[in-house]
């Protein structure tokens, strides 16, 4: 069996390999559209853009939205976990509490719409799921004193730092937090 997605191939033998030797897996979710995936086991770590798609707006307005794709989330997470619903008691999904502001509709109505399809996800596969501010997370992996201008450079920074093989994608997605939130949630534990 081979999975696809985005790009990237993993074989059935690796999925094997993987799951006969992982303990806990954590997977720390960027929420939205321009989101992260990141996936840290005993067996090594894992970096993904959120899969998404261009969708017709749901308004009058003849437009294009960005939508998170479920079935490539779907494959992207099943790559990584247990195939057997019942042994996936050992994975720990954390996802970013997303950006809701009054004054910030189009965004908060985006990263409302890319969590609910997350979540669908999750739930489809049985796994339990919790929330973090970004700031409890950024507090105990980002520089001490670094402030909103500076964030994403920091996320690259350590990202790059704690997760060298992936740091030309780190790079090119200007930030690690899907990584990092997963750091945080093995460290939490």
């Amino acid at each position: 069996m081979v999975f696809l997605f985005k790009d990237i191939q993993i074989t059935s033998s690796t999925y094997l390999n993987y799951m006969e030797t992982s303990s806990n897996i954590y997977i720390g979710i960027d929420n939205g559209v321009t989101g992260t995936v990141g996936i840290i086991s005993n067996s090594g770590y894992w970096f993904y853009e959120t899969p998404t798609t261009k969708a017709q707006d749901y308004t009058k307005t003849k437009k294009n939205i960005t939508r998170i794709n479920s079935n490539e989330l779907r494959k992207l997470l099943l790559a990584h976990i247990h195939d057997d619903i019942n042994q996936r008691h050992n994975v720990y999904v954390v996802l970013e509490r997303p950006m809701v502001n009054p004054t910030r509709w189009a965004a908060s109505g985006s990263a409302l719409r890319a969590l609910e399809s997350t979540l669908v996800v999750l739930e489809s596969l049985g796994l339990r799921h919790e929330f973090v501010d970004s700031k409890e997370w950024q507090k105990k992996l980002l520089p001490k004193g670094t402030e909103k201008e500076e964030l994403k450079t920091s996320s690259v920074d350590v990202g790059v730092r704690l997760f060298p093989s992936y740091a030309d994608l780190i790079r090119k997605h200007k930030d690690a937090d899907g990584l990092l939130i997963a750091e945080w949630a093995k460290r939490e534990r």
